[in-house]
This record gives C-alpha cells, sequence and structure tokens, in this order.
C-alpha cells in the first residue's frame, strides 16, 4: 500500500472518530478517573468509542499491523507497521468545553513516526505530516473548505520564543526545576493546548513545546507534523521521541539547541 492509501485511510479514521465524539462535547458526560488516586487523568465514553472504531477500522483493513491505544492497549507492537493512537488528546480540555483538543492518528514503520494526523473534529481542522511536508485542512470565514503548507517560523533566540506545556503540575517528578531555566529565558510561556500546541508549532505561532512523562500515544502523530513543517521533535537527550517520556519540539533548530543544553541535566 502506498502513502498516499494510507493517508486517506487516516482521513477515514480522522472521520469516523470525530463522528463518535462530537456527540458527547460540550454535554452532561461524566467522567472516570483513571489514576488510581494520583493527579486527575480522566477518560470519557467518547474516548472510549473513538478509539474502539479506529482499532475496528483497522483490524478489518490491516490485520497485520499492530496497535497502540490509550484506552485499549497494546496489540502486536513489534510489527513492522504500527498504528499509535490517542482518541481524545486534552480530555481534561473535553469535559470542560474548551475546544483546545484532538484526535491523534499515528503511524510508525519499523519504530519510526512516518505520517500523523491531528483532527479537531468540533472546529474542523485537520493537521497532518509525513516529516516531509505538513499541511492543514480547514474552513475560512464563509465556511469554504480550504487548505495550506505548514511553515514553522525561523526563531533564533530564547529570548523571541514562545513557549507552551500543558501543565508545570503536569512535568514529571524532577524535571520541573529544569523547565523553568528555559521558561525564564523565553519572552512568552503559556500553560494548555496539549496536541494544539505541537500543530501550533507546525502552523508557525509558537516555537517551543516542552514536557515530560508522555506516553507513545502522546507524541508519534505529531513528530511528522511537525517535523514536516520543518520543526524538530527529539527527547531531552536529543534522541528520538517515539518513546514518549520527555519530550522537546520547536520550529527552529536553533532555539531547540539553546533549551536543550538547559534541560540537559535534569
Amino acid at each position: 500500500m502506498t502513502a498516499v492509501d494510507f493517508a486517506r485511510f487516516v482521513e477515514d479514521l480522522a472521520t469516523a472518530s470525530g463522528e463518535a465524539i462530537l456527540p458527547f462535547f460540550r454535554t452532561q458526560m461524566g467522567a472516570d478517573d483513571k489514576s488510581g488516586g494520583g493527579v486527575f487523568d480522566p477518560v470519557t465514553e467518547a474516548d472510549r468509542a473513538a478509539e474502539s472504531i479506529m482499532r475496528r477500522m483497522i483490524e478489518q483493513s490491516f490485520p497485520e499491523h499492530g496497535i497502540i491505544g490509550e484506552e485499549f492497549g497494546d496489540k502486536n507492537p513489534s510489527s513492522e507497521y504500527v498504528w499509535v493512537l490517542d482518541p481524545i488528546d486534552g480530555t481534561k480540555s473535553f469535559i470542560s468545553g474548551m475546544p483546545v483538543w484532538g484526535t491523534l492518528i499515528g503511524l510508525q514503520h519499523n519504530g519510526r513516526p512516518c505520517y500523523g494526523m491531528m483532527h479537531q473534529p468540533f472546529t474542523r481542522e485537520r493537521f497532518s505530516g509525513d516529516s516531509k511536508s505538513a499541511l492543514w485542512r480547514g474552513l475560512d470565514r464563509l465556511g469554504k473548505p480550504v487548505e495550506r503548507r505548514l511553515h514553522a517560523r525561523a526563531c533564533a533566540d530564547l529570548s523571541s520564543a514562545t513557549l507552551m506545556t500543558t501543565h508545570p503540575a503536569l512535568l514529571a517528578p524532577g524535571t520541573l526545576d529544569a523547565y523553568r531555566r528555559v521558561e525564564e529565558k523565553v519572552r512568552l510561556s503559556r500553560y494548555g493546548g496539549d496536541c494544539y500546541a505541537y500543530s501550533m508549532i507546525a502552523a508557525g505561532h509558537v516555537d517551543l513545546v516542552i514536557e515530560s512523562g508522555l506516553k507513545p500515544y502522546d507524541i508519534v502523530a505529531l513528530v511528522p507534523i511537525v517535523e514536516g513543517s520543518g520543526g524538530i521533535v527529539t527527547n531531552w537527550s536529543g534522541g528520538s521521541p517515539a518513546d514518549g517520556g520527555a519530550i522537546i519540539a520547536a520550529g527552529d533548530r536553533r532555539v531547540h539547541a539553546q533549551a536543550l543544553k538547559l534541560l540537559e541535566s535534569a
């Protein structure tokens, strides 16, 4: 199957998952807590419904492929092709009625992220990339479908950078001080956004995203989008981000290098 065929299939996954999610958004839906007494980690019926649909479609179309999903675990994760799914990245925003969440659909080939989409069905936006190019599709002011190539913006120095993280309280133990070292150097820091923050790197509105404690399903789909816009995504050691953990994404390699130097002692 060609890359174009995979991309078309991802479109189908996005459409089906969005149709499963939207009836729950901004309703009086309840949320279960997966944390086991730790920091609140919500999951909803929308999460489960969307992942179930995507897994069923993948299993029917590509039974030999593996799947890594947030809600229902791993299936054949050592396969040549592995789908990495987060049905709602930003569930806390979702249950708060805020539209800064999205469905993450990633594809790995031999362990390397090769294609990804962030779909926001409420705002009707799709960010996609294959590490060589990235694309945004949405609606113009008249409601007509439009698309454009994504290009990360140049940023030569931390003093000019906009930095985002979901929230400092969510950073893994032992990493907050390192994050603060970067934050005190940047022009502007903002909290929230989850997957939307990475998409804004690709769109040229944000320069850095720094997080820790991520799982593969939190980041795999976003890597080809950021890279396709000209940006870079690594772990805090400068290595592959595919396994999650402590992650830094940047639109410009110069500001990535400066921030990484401040993080490296964590």
